[in-house]
């Protein structure tokens, strides 16, 4: 018998669990903002451009001077970072991109498109015909007026909005705080990386490794707690109660399938947590867990096994972690690929298989024996997304790492 569930997709899922959650409001100035998130709107303390400015290196023109077969003197220069000489009639003026349109100038003929002497040049015909009134000019405020927004609330600062914020003197943006967050992991099998000996029952805990990691690289992520939790409903309790006190978000890894120890499910519903999913048509991570406390924090459960905690947590906690800490477009980018090989099963639900890139479009399946096998974990560049009942090879989602 087929089991039913909730949400048809990984999707819709995300999206309903993310209805349910709080956007953090506190908002700080930071000096060093890269990676974080607008709280208020950039605004331009002055024109972009100041000033009328050529586009080109060439000559500042009169419009009447564009004639055929006749030297035309060079009076000037107008360069970056100095004011503009004046316009002289009859002749026209040496001018570089960026540098300030003299006054009286009507358009700014290339370089390329003129002949060159000592002092003075000749226009190509193309010249003559292409010029118009305004060629090459860049106007004042064509890029933003006084006033205006440059960067609205929401947008997620990188290296190419640090340009734009230092153009307008914007030195601390005000940004929302980091979103804070435990990560709990479970499972008395499970012990620290660092355990040289082990018995054989006994596991290191990537699990743990793989979350912390994908956190560190996500500048709106502040991990407050880090834990390892026994499979004790006592320990699983107090632990997350102390983490939803002084956390935002609350990852756990393992404990959340239907077996004796696994306590989280319950746990989850005893501190006040509202579930919005427990299971989703997904492999690896069918027994996934999504809740919400009722102040709109988050309580995400990911199954134990290292391959399925991974790909769920790059899949579920990431972008929800961006909606927290209010990005405009949250959702994880992908990429489009296609398979070198199809998938060999179809079944009835949506999976996720690791992949490792062959070029730029093409991605080929890592030989994976099952939701732990750590070596295809390690040797994989990210997952696709293969709808149920598939076994084509795409074109295909692919998310990296």
């Amino acid at each position: 018998m087929s089991q039913s569930f909730q949400f048809n997709d990984p999707d819709s899922a995300i999206v309903a669990l993310a209805e349910r959650l709080r956007i953090i409001s506190d908002t700080e100035s930071v000096a060093d903002p890269i990676g974080r998130i607008l709280a208020a709107p950039i605004v331009a303390d002055r024109d972009s451009p100041a000033a009328d400015v050529s586009a080109m290196d060439g000559y500042a023109i009169h419009i009447a001077d564009l004639k055929p077969d006749c030297d035309i003197d060079v009076s000037a220069e107008s360069k970056p970072g100095a004011p503009p000489p004046a316009m002289v009639a009859g002749k026209v003026v040496r001018i570089f991109t960026g540098a300030i349109i003299p006054a009286g100038c009507e358009a700014i003929v290339k370089r390329e498109d003129t002949i060159e002497s000592n002092h003075s040049i000749r226009f190509l015909t193309e010249a003559i015909d292409a010029t118009v009134p305004g060629s090459h000019v860049r106007r004042t405020g064509e890029n933003a007026a006084v006033g205006s927004d440059v960067l609205g609330i929401g947008a997620e600062i990188t290296p190419a909005s640090i340009a734009a914020l230092a153009n307008f003197g914007c030195m601390a943006p005000l940004c929302y705080r980091p979103v804070k967050v435990a990560v709990l992991t479970t499972g008395d099998e499970v012990v620290d990386p660092k355990t040289i000996t082990l018995e054989p029952w006994q596991l290191r805990n990537s699990n743990q490794a793989a979350v912390l990691a994908m956190l560190r690289r996500q500048t709106i992520a502040d991990v407050q707690i880090v834990q390892h939790v026994p499979d004790h409903r006592d320990s699983v309790t107090l632990a997350m109660k102390t983490a939803i006190e002084t956390c935002d978000v609350v990852v756990m890894t393992g404990g959340v399938s239907k077996g004796d120890y696994d306590y989280v499910p319950e746990t989850i519903q005893s501190v006040g947590g509202n579930m919005v999913f427990h299971g989703l048509p997904i492999r690896p991570g069918k027994p996934i867990l999504g809740a919400a406390t009722d102040d709109g924090k988050l309580l995400l459960g990911l199954p134990g096994n290292p391959v399925s905690t991974t790909i769920n947590c790059h899949r579920f906690l990431l972008p929800m972690l961006r909606h927290i800490a209010g990005k405009q477009c949250w959702m994880n980018d992908a990429s489009i690929v296609s398979l070198k090989q199809p998938p060999t099963n179809a079944i009835p639900l949506h999976t996720m298989p690791l992949v490792r890139m062959l070029d730029n479009a093409t991605a080929e399946l890592v030989p994976a024996k099952g939701s732990g096998d750590l070596v295809a974990l390690g040797q994989s560049d990210g997952y696709v997304c293969i709808p149920p009942m598939t076994t084509t090879t795409g074109p295909w989602l692919m998310y990296r790492w």
